[in-house]
């Protein structure tokens, strides 16, 4: 039998499964598309994925492909600088292209012995008591001990499962795509500048290769967002918003998005979960969707594998829901704020000339930036040290770099003190004794997804949060 199912081969599901052959539990990747996507929704990773690729020790190759910078602009379009002194060693965005992302994170999956399969489209699901039964579109049918529906916003496995999805729909759309431009590219700068004093959804970017990035405002929704627009649609709509449609010819390929927020009622039902859009869907401002799901991702692998794998304690699971729900309320809160800062019309246009007056304050700049970035996530575990809850930077240690050390998934006990012991949880957790100037704290235990589960040097203290999150120790299993 196949211990998980993972529908849907984007970031999400690929990241997944990652995570998931770390611990050696058997994956199969179905992804209904045939070929790899060249549609190019996503643009770049933020700094808490950019740790995520450094914990796991696949960094290196990201940063190959991709371009760093720090600049600010990510709320709403707001002109702000990039705050110095950001709580990590990753102080930057990382441009890289979606389909890139997608290529790099198969080629991980494949490697630690995923079993990806393309042109494979779940179409039913039914789940009892010992595991999960999937139907594919060629009538084949699969087993597995759990399935995880990863398969974005129109999810078939949320639908199947009958899980709510409410939300507020599409009040505005936006045009997007990749062509080729006859205007010099100095006549298209400056056009664009102007508009975009006003007209903060518009932008016509070269993206290499005589390739431009035309993202405009359509005129309404689409009945049906599924059908991509026209090369005449996009044509419309630029002369409609810059007075030039800037002979856009050519295209590579065109899409649309809408503003919508929705999130899943619940994203554990039974032996099936949901991650990634398949959960939520939000409006891309600020550049945060890929990067939440790779974080969905990135918490519910260990938990799952626990699950599977004999120890996860109990409840382990369901603290995937507890965690990622509230996290993904926030962004759809932030995305809707910033749509309506993004608007010309004379109301929201007062708000955000008020709200850039206070990201001037370097605070609220900061804020607004860890909220983006996903670094000022704290998930509640109760009372205690101001670390609690929040993940971990990768500080550096006497003898290398503390990311260096997680690469496997595993727990990570580090001890200042050289007094503590993890004995009894020494298969799923490493105790690393070493000092950092960076650490002003005896001991941290951290979870799989560098999150702080313990602050300390009280061994009893140790263990109460050994068997909470690791489960009972081998000699007690």
């Amino acid at each position: 039998m196949i211990d998980v199912i993972v529908a849907g081969g984007g970031p999400t599901g690929l990241m997944l499964a990652c995570e998931l052959r770390l611990h050696g539990v058997r994956v199969v990747v179905l992804e209904k598309d045939a070929e790899p996507t060249k549609v190019v929704r996503a643009l770049g990773l933020h700094v808490r994925s950019i740790e995520v690729m450094e914990q796991r020790g696949l960094l290196d190759r990201f940063l190959a492909q991709g371009q760093q910078f720090s600049v600010g602009g990510f709320f709403a379009g707001i002109d702000k600088g990039w705050p110095d002194g950001l709580d990590t060693a990753h102080s930057y965005v990382l441009g890289i292209p979606q389909p890139v992302v997608d290529r790099l994170l198969a080629e991980r999956a494949t490697e630690l012995g995923a079993d990806v399969r393309r042109g494979c489209e779940l179409v039913g699901l039914s789940q009892d008591d010992d595991g999960v039964t999937a139907e594919l579109a060629d009538g084949t049918h699969l087993r597995s001990r759990y399935l995880v529906g990863c398969d974005g916003g129109r999810s078939r496995v949320r639908k199947l499962l009958g899980v709510g999805f409410p939300g507020e729909p599409s009040r505005v759309e936006t045009l997007l795509g990749e062509v080729e431009v006859a205007e010099a590219p100095e006549t298209v700068a400056a056009v664009v500048a102007e508009v975009r004093r006003t007209q903060k959804r518009f932008g016509v970017v070269p993206f290499g290769e005589g390739v431009f990035r035309v993202v405009v405002p359509a005129e309404g929704v689409a009945e049906d967002r599924t059908v991509p627009p026209t090369l005449e649609e996009l044509k419309q709509q630029l002369r409609r918003v810059a007075g030039t449609d800037f002979g856009v010819h050519s295209p590579r390929w065109l899409s649309r998005f809408g503003d919508a927020t929705r999130q899943a009622e619940r994203y554990r039902t039974g032996r099936v979960l949901l991650a990634g859009d398949a959960a939520h869907i939000h409006p891309p401002t600020g550049g945060q969707g890929l990067n939440l799901g790779l974080q969905d991702a990135f918490n519910l692998g260990w938990k799952l594998a626990a699950e599977v794998n004999g120890w996860a304690s109990e409840g382990l699971l369901d603290s995937y829901h507890a965690e990622r729900h509230p996290v993904a309320a926030d962004v759809l809160d932030n995305t809707r704020a910033q749509i309506q800062l993004m608007s010309t019309e004379p109301g929201p246009q007062s708000v955000r000339r008020l709200v850039s007056e206070l990201m001037d304050f370097d605070e609220v700049n900061r804020y607004l930036i860890e909220k983006i970035t996903a670094i000022g996530v704290r998930y509640d575990f109760g009372a205690g040290h101001e670390l609690l809850g929040r993940r971990l930077r990768d500080v550096e240690l006497k003898r290398g770099r503390l990311y260096d050390l997680m690469h496997g998934g595993r727990g990570l006990l580090l001890d200042q003190t050289g007094r503590l012991s993890v004995a009894g949880w020494a298969d799923r957790v490493d105790h690393v004794v070493d000092v950092s100037e960076e650490l002003d704290v005896p001991a941290v235990l951290l979870r799989p997804d560098g999150h702080v589960a313990w602050v300390g040097e009280d061994q009893e203290g140790l263990l109460g949060r050994l068997s909470e999150w690791f489960g009972a120790a081998a000699d007690r299993q």
